[in-house]
């Protein structure tokens, strides 16, 4: 999560400066990147125990079910914008960390780390760049999306 959500933030340099100037978004901004470019990209697998009409097909009772976390987070009937980083969305109801019975114990630790690592990160570095390519998992990692490997370069203070 948390290479992820720099990187959104070293490609989304608006979004970046906004952070920067106004850090009491953290929290809204951990949300938005957890919606944005998750950990996550897709549930456990579920077994239907009843019929379930879905748009026009039917998904039929004992049927395997997985829901792409990932594409539910881009879905415009439920986000304005979805393709937009927003660190200020305020009507954020992603699945990133699950929904119900499936929703994520660590979902309080998660937020509070990355809102301490990233805040402090770019309170500490508001200037960091990225410096160079930025490999992603690949499929040796097929629970996990994000980056494996992320160059910065560190600047001073001006």
């Amino acid at each position: 999560m948390l290479g992820n959500a720099i990187h959104a933030l070293l490609t989304h340099p608006d979004q970046l400066r906004r952070l920067v100037a106004e850090p009491h978004l953290i929290g809204t901004a951990v949300e938005e990147f957890i919606r944005f470019d998750g950990p996550a990209e897709n549930a456990t697998f579920r077994v239907a125990t009843e019929d379930i009409p879905l748009a026009d097909a039917v998904i039929e009772k004992g049927s395997l079910v997985q829901i792409v976390l990932a594409t539910a987070n881009r879905d415009p009937r439920h986000f304005d914008r979805p393709e937009d980083l927003d660190i200020g969305r305020t009507d954020n109801h992603h699945l990133g960390m699950g929904h119900g019975i499936h929703y994520c114990l660590g979902a309080s630790l998660a937020r509070m780390e990355a809102e301490i690592a990233i805040g402090t990160l770019f309170r500490r570095f508001p200037h960091l760049t990225l410096a160079g390519e930025v490999p992603r998992l690949g499929p040796e990692n097929p629970a996990f999306r994000g980056v494996s490997a992320l160059p910065v370069l560190l600047h001073a203070r001006t």
